[in-house]
C-alpha cells in the first residue's frame, strides 16, 4: 500500500517531547538524525517533524512521528530498533520524556506557531468526573483570545496511561495568557482532587516550515542559503504571472490591485515549490559530515547563481 492511500485512513501521531541535557545538544541531534533515517523504513511510517528547543517559552525538543494507524504506531513504540534507540540517548536526557499518541485530523495535526500539551493522569474511579471537568474547562477556553483549535484524548490502554489536550494558539502572549489567566486557575484547582499527575509543555513555531524536510535534527539552517532558494522559486514566479496573466488580463485594472492579485499567487505558489526545491539542495543546505563543508557552500551557491543567470537570459531572448 502507498504512503498516499495509507493515509486515505485515519492516522496517528506520535507526539514526543524531551529535555536535552545543554552540553549534549549537538550529540542529541545527531542521533536523532540518526533515527529519522532508521525509522523511514518502518512499516505504516508517513513522516516525522521536529521543533528544536526555542527557549523561553519551549524549552524541550518536540518531535512528531506520523503513522498510518494505530497498529503501526504501536509497533514503532514497542519495537526492539527503538528501544535500542532510546537506550543509546538516556545519558543525553533530563528527566522523562512523554509520548503521546494523538489521532489526526484530515491532513495530520494542523499548524500553529505554538502550541501546548497538556497530559493528566487521572486517579482510578475519577474518570467520569474528570471528562465533565474536561467539557468545563474545553467550553472556558474557547472563548480564550488566539485559540486556533483544541484536542482532547483519552489514554490508549497499552501505550500511555495519560489523557492528553493540545491547544493551538496563534501567538505565544496569548498562549501563556490563557495559561496564567485566573479562570484557568480556577479550573486547574477544581480538578486537583481527581488527578494523580498533570503538566504541561510547550511547543512553539508550528508543525509546517518550508525547510523543515531539509533539517531532520532540528538544526538552524543558514538564512542566506534559504533566501538564495525562495528567490530561486520566487523570480520565476513573479516574471511568468506578469507576462501570461498581468499585462494580458490584467492590464485594466489598478496597479495596486493588480500587484495585491500577484503577490497571492506568488505567496501561494512560492510556499508549495520551495519545499520541493529544498528537498532536491538538502546536500547544500546540510552538507554531510564527512564533505568538505567549504567546497560543498561554494559548490551549490555557485549552481544557483548558474540558474539565476540562465533564468535572466531564457527571459531576455525570449519574452
Amino acid at each position: 500500500m502507498s504512503k498516499a492511500a495509507s493515509v486515505a485512513s485515519r492516522s496517528v501521531s506520535i507526539v514526543t517531547q524531551t529535555c536535552v541535557r545543554p552540553e549534549r545538544a549537538d550529540d542529541f541531534a545527531r542521533w536523532q538524525s540518526e533515527t529519522s533515517s532508521l525509522i523511514q523504513s518502518f512499516p505504516g511510517f508517513i513522516e516525522q517533524r521536529l521543533l528544536p528547543p526555542a527557549p523561553p517559552l519551549q524549552v524541550d525538543w518536540v518531535i512528531l512521528q506520523r503513522f498510518a494507524s494505530l497498529a503501526d504506531a504501536r509497533r514503532w513504540l514497542g519495537s526492539a530498533e527503538r528501544q535500542k534507540r532510546i537506550e543509546g540517548a538516556a545519558p543525553m536526557l533530563v528527566g522523562r520524556d512523554d509520548v503521546h499518541i494523538v489521532q489526526d485530523e484530515t491532513g495530520g495535526i494542523k499548524p500553529a506557531p505554538v502550541s501546548a500539551v497538556i497530559s493528566t493522569r487521572v486517579l482510578p474511579g475519577k474518570e467520569a468526573e474528570y471528562r465533565a471537568w474536561e467539557r468545563k474547562i474545553a467550553a472556558a477556553q474557547s472563548k480564550a483570545r488566539g485559540l486556533q483549535g483544541y484536542r482532547f484524548e483519552p489514554p490508549v490502554p497499552g501505550v500511555q496511561e495519560d489523557y492528553v489536550a493540545i491547544l493551538r494558539f496563534d501567538t505565544e502572549a496569548n498562549l501563556q495568557a490563557w495559561l496564567d489567566s485566573p479562570e484557568r486557575k480556577r479550573l486547574v484547582d477544581e480538578a486537583a482532587p481527581l488527578t494523580e499527575e498533570f503538566h504541561a509543555r510547550i511547543a512553539s513555531a508550528g508543525f509546517e516550515q518550508w525547510f523543515r524536510d531539509v533539517a531532520p535534527a532540528g538544526a538552524k539552517l543558514p538564512v542566506w542559503k534559504m533566501d538564495m532558494l525562495v528567490l530561486l522559486m520566487l523570480y520565476p514566479i513573479v516574471f511568468l504571472w506578469s507576462v501570461w496573466i498581468g499585462l494580458p488580463y490584467l492590464s485594466n485594472l489598478s496597479f495596486a490591485a493588480s500587484l495585491f492579485i500577484g503577490n497571492i499567487v506568488s505567496v501561494g505558489l512560492t510556499g508549495f515549490l520551495v519545499p520541493w526545491v529544498a528537498n532536491r539542495f538538502g546536500w547544500w543546505l546540510q552538507p554531510a559530515a564527512h564533505r568538505n563543508a567549504l567546497a560543498v557552500h561554494f559548490l551549490g551557491a555557485g549552481v544557483i547563481m548558474a540558474i539565476y543567470a540562465t533564468m535572466i537570459f531564457v527571459f531576455w531572448r525570449f519574452f
